[in-house]
């Protein structure tokens, strides 16, 4: 049975015996990893003191697939581990009683035991922790320096800047790649100052994580990159940096908001436009976030093409009946802006369609106002007379009005 079986069953005891018992390195660190998907597991006791077993008797994978599983397990499961190599008494402490113990065990002989202090500190979320995790940034093992920066990204603390800031130089690019999101975690400027050059690190990961923090500033500064990052040669990175372009304009000051959207249309509008517009559609059609949906409904009318202009129109009409009166109306003015014989049939279906709400109908009249032809003018023409709610009657009059009149 394979290990994907047994995880999906539930067989932790099988899970167990093969992190013990077989004779290959790569099954016994898989078999570590799927034990940690089971904090709830009846035999949650003998998960913990299998992957403890393993943690301080294997090395390579298994161990630190086992430090993780622990983790992953919460509760008590990393400090037991801390607990039982060190012969630290941590029964009823407080977090920062934890911490110190937790910040003594970042020096212990065994790495996967400093990993797991590591995870451990970034857990517990104790500024003072930051100190002798960044103590740990010259570890000769590059899976304890990434697990501290890793860590001291969890805590956030701004004076966690400077020390991550040096390790985006680490040979490796696991270190590099932690040091990156923890710095966009941190989030502060300095933090997000030192992340600008690593656009064109030669990883991938470490590339996306951040072109991923970039939508974290406050300001303009990272457009320039971002744009840039849209001509990358891996998908991931150019999708991401969609979403940090769209983020970047949910963050900027509302006074700033206009100038750097006109800023983000200008430097997309010279780009390939499937590259932009899909995952563009995409946060439209899938992001909870109402910024998000608004300034992607916003651009979608200042960059689409003609290779994807069918979806994004489905899209935009679609966001007519969305519950958010300024989606909608982001929507309508950029289903206008396109324009064209193919909007005008849509928003017609809309207007023409009794059982949709009156505003949504009044919006896709706003939109026939400025695109709309003879047949728009006639149905609106009709639906004057016709219609009972004051709001559409007004909006067709006035569309009426743009598009010549009343016969």
């Amino acid at each position: 049975m394979s290990l994907y079986q047994l995880e999906r069953d539930g067989e932790v005891q099988e899970l167990i015996r093969v992190l013990r018992e077989s004779d290959n390195e790569r099954v016994r660190a898989r078999a570590a990893e799927l034990l940690g998907n089971f904090p709830d597991h009846d035999d949650r006791r003998d998960v913990v003191n299998a992957l403890i077993r393993s943690a301080q008797s294997e090395g390579g994978a298994v161990a630190a697939n086992a430090v993780d599983s622990l983790s992953d397990l919460g509760g008590d499961a990393i400090e037991q581990l801390i607990a039982d190599a060190a012969g630290v008494d941590l029964d009823e402490g407080a977090d920062w009683v934890r911490a110190k113990a937790f910040a003594r065990a970042l020096s212990a002989d065994v790495p996967e035991l400093r990993m797991a202090a590591a995870n451990a500190l970034g857990r517990l979320d104790q500024a003072d922790a930051v100190g002798p995790l960044a103590g740990r940034f010259d570890d000769p093992d590059p899976r304890v320096r990434a697990r501290a920066a890793r860590a001291c990204g969890s805590i956030g603390d701004p004076r966690a800047a400077e020390p991550l800031t040096k390790l985006l130089d680490d040979g490796h690019a696991t270190v590099r790649q932690e040091a990156a999101r923890a710095l966009g975690d941190v989030g502060n400027r300095r933090a997000l100052q030192a992340l600008l050059p690593l656009y064109q690190d030669d990883d991938e990961r470490v590339r996306r994580v951040a072109v991923d923090a970039f939508g974290n500033f406050g300001n303009d500064r990272p457009v320039d990159y971002l744009v840039e990052s849209l001509t990358d040669e891996s998908a991931v990175v150019r999708r991401t940096a969609v979403y940090s372009l769209i983020e970047l304009l949910s963050n900027v000051p509302t006074e700033r908001s206009h100038e750097i959207r006109e800023t983000v249309v200008e430097k997309l509008s010279a780009t390939d436009d499937r590259s932009v517009v899909v995952p563009l559609v995409e946060i439209l059609e899938e992001s909870t976030q109402p910024a998000q949906r608004r300034n992607t409904a916003w651009l979608l009318g200042r960059v689409t093409g003609d290779e994807e202009r069918g979806r994004v129109l489905d899209a935009l009409v679609a966001a007519l009946d969305e519950d958010d009166g300024m989606l909608q109306q982001f929507a309508a003015t950029s289903l206008a802006r396109l324009g064209g014989s193919d909007v005008e049939r849509r928003l017609l279906s809309v207007v023409e369609d009794d059982d949709r709400d009156p505003q949504v109908r009044a919006q896709a009249i706003f939109a026939l106002g400025k695109v709309g032809g003879e047949r728009s003018r006639k149905t609106l023409d009709r639906l004057i007379d016709q219609t009972d709610n004051e709001t559409v009657r007004k909006r067709a009059f006035s569309a009426v009005s743009k598009l010549g009149g009343r016969v």
